[in-house]
C-alpha cells in the first residue's frame, strides 16, 4: 500500500498475457517411484498387476479389476458354483490358471468353502374335513 503504481499493475489486466496463457496446456505425470535398496541404488517402485474381472452378465455386481492373485466375492461364488456343478471341467488347476491364482490357494479355497444346496421339499396337503 506504500506504492499505489505498483499496486495498480499488479492488479491491471493484460490481455495480450491472457490470450497467450489461454493457449498453453500442461501435461504432467509424474516419474515411477523410487525404492532403494540395501546398496543405496534407486529401484523401481513394483507396480501391482491387475487383472480384468471374469464376470460376463454379473459384471454391474462387482468391481472391474483386481489385482492378480485376488478374486472378487462374486468371482469366488461363481468359480465355487461351477466346479461344484461340473468339478470334471473345473478343475484346480483351471481355476488356478483361470484366474491366475496359486494352485495351493485353490486347493484351499475348493476344500474349505463349499457353496450349500437349497432344496424345497413339497409342502402337504391338508384336506379340511
Amino acid at each position: 500500500s506504500d506504492h499505489p503504481e505498483i499496486q495498480q499493475q499488479i492488479y491491471r489486466k493484460d490481455d495480450k498475457l491472457l490470450s497467450l496463457l489461454k493457449d498453453v496446456y500442461v501435461e504432467s505425470r509424474d516419474p515411477p517411484a523410487q525404492v532403494k535398496d540395501r546398496s543405496g541404488e534407486h529401484l523401481p517402485c513394483k507396480q501391482e498387476e491387475k487383472r480384468l474381472t471374469k464376470l460376463g452378465q454379473l459384471e454391474e455386481l462387482d468391481v472391474k479389476r483386481v489385482p492378480k492373485g485376488k478374486i472378487s466375492i462374486v468371482e469366488a461364488l461363481m468359480l465355487l458354483n461351477n466346479h461344484k456343478l461340473h468339478p470334471q471341467i473345473w478343475t484346480a488347476e483351471k481355476i488356478a490358471a483361470e484366474y491366475s491364482l496359486e494352485l495351493n490357494e485353490v486347493n484351499s479355497l475348493l476344500e474349505f468353502f463349499i457353496p450349500f444346496t437349497v432344496q424345497e421339499f413339497p409342502k402337504e396337503t391338508k384336506k379340511a374335513i
